[in-house]
């Protein structure tokens, strides 16, 4: 039906409406239209389209098949807008190109193809706008979901709208996060309405609009199938609405000649809809282009494109049906002749594919390249069609190792594309007994990797220590990395098992020519229990493991999380943003909230709460993106710290209550730690210290008291044990800090431990222990920190009746949480600088911070210089969302210009 046909969608013709009005003002937006077959999906992007206006119209779809080629439905969709490759930056384009196979394969994370598919929209929709519509999106390849979807995610000021439509019941399309319209059948006027066009008897008309319920392909369909069958094609309630239309096709398919059937046949096997190969295949049937003819006059198939190189089913049902009535054996053949007709290099996924739909049983041709097609995909990032490759490679060979290692390919591939469900499942099928026991630690490594992703962190842990035994002597090196992860698993069960996995480590026989060979002595002192002398520096560690190699990422990854926990922020700081810049500049968008978790708690650690706000805000919408719930947990529980130390209440416990979601049988949330310390720190700022003292009790308890947030939180609780007059109760938790900090040897630690010392001392040895506090602060140049302290003696002055000098102490503190905008606690000092007889000015707050995490982010990179492309690709976001928020900024800051904000303090 055309855009004036619609029947009964008044409304959702208004949503569209509004969505294209929106984007010819430069906002974009993404829809997500549902329902079951026949219901209208098609209709309604057809009527965008036509009310399209003076936006550009790109248009694609899904096509189901049984091969999934990694990026076919995302490179038909853009076909039209690759004229404006050339202007994406070099690592994006080349991303792009090499996953649609117009260059060389990059190897390049995954969402970068996504960040370079928004960045090609941006691009095309030029000044005027741009209308993106994929139709039958649950049968898009699972690469070109997830670019179509991180991109849809992230649009924001670019003029685009994406609409995708998807029927219920066949495959997927998980699209968490994106709106979504379902449709339900047509009211009965429009039903009506819509078989006006056929002449019925009163009686079979009322039993069409019951049996149809509104769906109008039904209401189109079923009168021509009941005229042609006699009534036959329709017993009420004999099948669901979809058989029954499949049916009707069944019987329009059926009047066919025979040649004109077998050239439907091997349409419908195809998956690409190309004439010349269709025709190819055909001519082994023994059809031609002639016996075409009868299909395009009864309208079964159309013509794709303006000079007909491409014909397409005129419904997906129609090319069900076909496929569906076939023969085995004449399914058979449509495959084998479609691979004889795809025999160059450029079709040799295709035909492989088709190899593989032809076997009828153990093939070694067809699954020799299958394993070429799967490694081709893996090159491109196509994790989930390089899994579905390897697994069908399994299936059809003979060789039992042959068949073990493709096994093992297809459990690594779909882990990587992040299908646990999948991964696990082909990790349990190649871990066998008769398995090589690198080859069982491997999948053990794979299945305890998608146990972890989904909260399982015991089972995770368990399948590690497994994995690892079974290389201990034969490959200590692959052993190392298994308990390396498995330090990771503990680190979330408790101190028990994080210590005898620390052992097991430690016991290892590696050759100390293993890159992995000075990791084990810098993780050892992870241990709670505490290990002779403290930790080496990391920049040592690192340097000892580069000499001897190279070093998996997440090896890097660990370590820098282990040296947070060890005290070593400056260096643990330094490699997070080194390995965050490194993941912008290759894409990956993936990985980037792992390393800016440790980014922003080494900015937490250090007062910097308002990078800290940019750096988590980022990180979390990059998680809830990317589909990563841990980190989403864990962020939202950083920025519940944030807002705990603005006094923000309603936002502190909505952040909190969030990272404390997710909490699993054995294991806390991964947030939780944060999340606790959070809610003390709020209920410390404004008072409530019973309340206070009671959630860092929490995190001195298993499975909480190693984490680092029970560690770094301990000067909070013994201000709050003293506050309520409940000294003994931090007796024990500062005694552990205490040894922390002898191990980790670090001004700042030494200074807090003064400070806790000083709040609990008589009053003869409180001002030698405060003085030297400050004096330890002064050495490591933590802001925050010595503010806290100087707050603390500041009112320990004024208690002893020394006003005079408690005001030095008390204005240091305030200034400082004035900057920071620590309301409660500029609210404290305020209050006894009062006390004192001085008057405190109220602070104005600075121009910067009006501006939104992301707006003072983009601000920050655009002072430094970079143009908003530079940006963009920094923040994998569109130019034109970064140049929209610059323009938000400058007003905010009293600016008119770029050049200006060189000179602004942000």
């Amino acid at each position: 039906m055309g855009a004036g046909e619609l029947h009964g969608r008044k409304p959702e013709e208004d949503t569209i409406a509004e969505l294209l009005a929106a984007a010819r003002g430069g906002a974009s937006s993404a829809l997500v239209l549902r329902g079951e077959a026949g219901i209208g999906k098609t209709a309604l992007l057809d009527h965008a389209a036509a009310t399209a206006g003076d936006l550009r119209v790109v248009r694609g779809t899904g096509v189901e098949f049984e091969a999934e080629l990694p990026f076919s439905g995302l490179q038909l969709l853009l076909r039209p807008a690759l004229g404006s490759l050339g202007a994406l930056p070099g690592p994006q384009r080349a991303a792009l190109e090499g996953a649609f196979g117009l260059g060389p394969a990059t190897g390049s994370e995954p969402m970068l193809v996504g960040l370079a598919a928004l960045s090609l929209l941006a691009e095309h929709a030029g000044e005027t706008g741009l209308l993106c519509l994929v139709d039958d999106a649950q049968w898009l390849d699972r690469a070109s979901r997830d670019a179509l979807l991180f991109a849809a995610r992230r649009l924001h000021a670019e003029g685009i709208v994406m609409i995708f439509a998807a029927r219920d019941g066949e495959g997927s399309f998980p699209a968490p996060g994106l709106p979504e319209l379902r449709l339900s059948g047509l009211a009965p006027e429009a039903a009506a309405a819509l078989l006006d066009r056929h002449p019925l008897a009163p009686a079979v008309r009322f039993r069409l609009l019951a049996e149809a319920g509104g769906n109008p392909l039904a209401l189109l369909e079923l009168p021509i199938a009941l005229a042609a069958e006699g009534g036959s094609a329709f017993a009420p309630g004999a099948l669901p609405l979809t058989g029954r239309l499949q049916l009707a096709f069944h019987g329009q398919v059926s009047r066919m000649p025979a040649a004109c059937q077998s050239l439907l046949l091997v349409a419908a096997a195809d998956e690409t809809g190309e004439l010349a190969v269709i025709l190819r295949a055909a001519a082994e049937l023994g059809a031609t282009v002639e016996d075409l003819s009868p299909a395009e006059r009864a309208g079964l198939v159309v013509r794709g494109d303006a000079d007909g190189t491409v014909i397409r089913f005129r419904h997906p049902l129609i090319r069900a049906a076909v496929h569906q009535r076939a023969p085995l054996g004449e399914r058979l053949a449509a495959h084998r002749a479609l691979a004889a007709a795809l025999g160059s290099p450029e079709h040799a996924d295709r035909r492989a594919w088709h190899l593989a739909a032809a076997a009828t049983g153990a093939d070694e041709e067809a699954a020799a390249a299958l394993e070429r097609t799967a490694a081709r995909a893996r090159e491109r990032s196509g994790h989930e069609a390089a899994a579905a490759a390897y697994e069908r490679a399994a299936r059809l060979s003979a060789d039992p190792s042959a068949k073990a290692r493709r096994e093992a390919l297809a459990a690594e591939a779909a882990l990587e594309a992040g299908d646990m469900d999948r991964a696990r499942a082909f990790g349990d099928r190649a871990t066998g007994p008769d398995r090589p026991p690198a080859v069982r630690a491997r999948m053990a490594q794979v299945r305890a990797l998608a146990d972890f992703w989904q909260g399982a962190y015991p089972a995770a842990h368990r399948l590690l220590l497994d994995g690892a035994g079974l290389v201990r002597d034969t490959d200590p090196g692959q052993a190392a990395t298994l308990l390396v992860q498995a330090v990771h698993t503990a680190w979330y069960l408790g101190e028990q098992q994080l210590a005898g996995t620390l052992d097991r480590l430690a016991a290892l026989p590696l050759d100390d020519a293993d890159p992995l060979a000075p990791v084990g002595p810098y993780l050892v002192h992870l241990d709670p229990s505490g290990r002779d002398g403290g930790p080496p520096p990391l920049a040592g560690t690192l340097a000892a493991i580069r000499r001897r190699g190279e070093v998996p990422g997440q090896v890097l990854m660990i370590l820098c999380g282990a040296a947070l926990v060890l005290g070593q922020d400056s260096d643990a700081y330094e490699l997070a943003t080194a390995l965050a810049a490194e993941q912008r500049d290759r894409g990956g968008a993936g990985r980037l909230p792992t390393v800016l978790f440790f980014v922003a708690e080494g900015e937490v650690f250090t007062g910097r709460h308002r990078d800290a706000l940019a750096t988590a805000a980022e990180a979390l919408r990059l998680a809830r993106d990317t589909g990563q719930q841990q980190w989403v947990s864990q962020f939202s529980s950083v920025l519940a710290y944030l807002a705990a130390a603005e006094g923000d209440e309603a936002a502190c416990r909505s952040h909190a209550e969030a990272g404390l979601a997710g909490a699993t049988a054995g294991a806390v949330s991964p947030g939780a730690p944060w999340a606790h310390w959070s809610l003390g720190l709020l209920d410390l700022g404004l008072g409530r210290a019973e309340a206070a003292l009671a959630r860092f009790e929490r995190l001195t308890r298993e499975p909480m008291r190693h984490h680092i947030c029970a560690t770094r939180s301990t000067p909070d609780l013994v201000e709050s044990a003293v506050r309520v007059g409940a000294p003994e109760r931090a007796a024990e938790p500062l005694a552990r800090f205490e040894r922390w900090a002898e191990t980790v040897r670090q001004p700042w630690a030494d200074a807090l431990v003064l400070r806790c010392r000083a709040l609990l001392a008589d009053d003869d040895r409180a001002e030698a222990l405060y003085t030297a506090a400050l004096e330890r602060h002064d050495q490591d140049g933590r802001a925050l920190e010595y503010a806290r302290t100087a707050l603390l003696h500041g009112e320990w002055l004024r208690r002893a009746k020394r006003k005079a000098e408690a005001r030095g102490s008390l204005s240091d503190a305030l200034e400082v949480f004035d900057r920071l905008g620590m309301r409660p606690w500029a609210a404290r000092a305020r209050a006894e600088l009062t006390a004192t007889g001085a008057q405190a000015a109220e602070q104005a707050e600075g121009a910067a911070s009006a501006l939104t995490p992301q707006e003072l982010q983009i601000a920050r990179l655009a002072a430094r210089g970079l143009s908003n492309r530079d940006i963009a690709a920094q923040l994998f976001l569109s130019h034109r969302t970064v140049g929209y928020h610059l323009y938000k900024a400058y007003p905010k800051l009293g600016i008119a210009s770029r050049g200006e904000l060189k000179d602004l303090d942000l």
